[in-house]
């Protein structure tokens, strides 16, 4: 099949540029998911600098590695989120504590991004929006219908002109369905979309795991919302119901195996990922399946270079013809 395997650099962010591009090459991937932490790209060099993305783009080559997409995962979670002191880790230090002045650099850091990328080659830019109501999704003390409106509202309010800015230069943006998101489910990526009024510039980085422990049938999802899927993760999670553990996490790190359920190198866990490629087949999806290795349990590069093989695995293409086609007689 023609769609590259690629693998998402965010957890691999401790590692320098060139150190990862070396490794990644070496477990058989065919490019990278770019994260804007680390050393691996600063957006403000790569939106004004041609020489840093030259520089960069000679590495990947160096490599045999091509980008299709970044990452605005961190920044893009400060824009519409509620402040609390774990966010300070995703902006300047000397920002810590100032949550007004954390989402006035978010906003801008997310323009950045999508400069970035169109500087880069990319089309597509991946990343968290936040959510003002995240903390408002089991009903107690009450939420009414009113607070829930005034939420998706505040963030087309805040998203809206940095939609305009990838809109400008040609980039869409990819929202990872996710716990802490404005959209986490089917239902909430539903609302989302039409409070957006279905505007193209917002599509999906459709992530299966993250809707397997909340019970959502990723294939489902992706023949639901075929049209919006911009990327590609390929992430499993392994559900462990055992009467116990529930699927709330319980406030036990990943990785402990009393949580109800855990992220794993992909195979290791439930997600039907025959049933996946052969939606996006349907929809005629040929761009990155990109691997976010998480698991807490195995050892990374034994586990993203296994991830890298058993993707390519499982990236077959669609028939061009019916199986029955020789049967006639005639």
């Amino acid at each position: 099949m023609a769609r590259p395997v690629t693998l998402f650099t965010g957890q691999w962010a401790d590692l320098p540029f060139e150190g990862a591009c070396e490794l990644i090459a070496s477990m058989g991937y065919d490019g990278l998911e770019l994260a804007t932490w680390g050393d691996h790209l600063d957006v403000h060099k790569a939106a004004k600098d041609p020489a840093y993305v030259a520089e960069r783009k000679a590495t990947l080559e160096k490599y045999g590695l091509k980008c299709w997409a970044i990452s605005a995962h961190l920044s893009g979670q400060c824009v519409g989120d509620l402040w609390d002191p774990r966010l300070d880790g995703f902006a300047p230090t000397a920002l810590a504590g100032k949550p007004e002045e954390i989402r006035a650099w978010a906003i801008e850091e997310v323009k950045m991004t999508a400069r970035a990328a169109a500087a880069m080659g990319c089309e597509v830019v991946t990343g968290f929006m936040g959510s003002p109501i995240w903390k408002y999704f089991y009903s107690f003390p009450q939420t009414t219908e009113e607070m829930i409106e005034a939420g998706y509202d505040q963030i087309v309010d805040i998203w809206s002109p940095i939609f305009d800015v990838f809109d400008e230069v040609g980039v869409k943006f990819a929202l990872e369905v996710h716990p802490t998101e404005i959209a986490y489910d089917y239902w909430t990526t539903k609302k989302l979309f039409e409070k957006f009024q279905n505007r193209s510039t917002l599509g999906l980085n459709f992530d299966p795991s993250h809707l397997l422990w909340n019970l959502v049938d990723p294939a489902v999802f992706a023949r639901d919302f075929a049209d919006k899927i911009y990327h590609v993760h390929i992430k499993d999670a392994k559900l462990n119901l055992d009467g116990r553990n529930g699927i709330l996490g319980s406030h036990l790190t990943f990785g402990n195996t009393r949580r109800g359920w855990n992220f794993v190198s992909p195979g290791h866990g439930g997600v039907d990922f025959d049933a996946i490629i052969r939606e996006l087949n349907q929809v005629g999806y040929s761009g990155p399946l990109s691997v976010e290795w998480e698991d807490s349990g195995m050892d990374r590069v034994f586990g993203a270079t296994e991830a890298c093989a058993f993707t390519k695995k499982i990236n077959f293409s669609a028939s061009n013809v019916a199986f029955d086609a020789a049967l006639a007689t005639e």
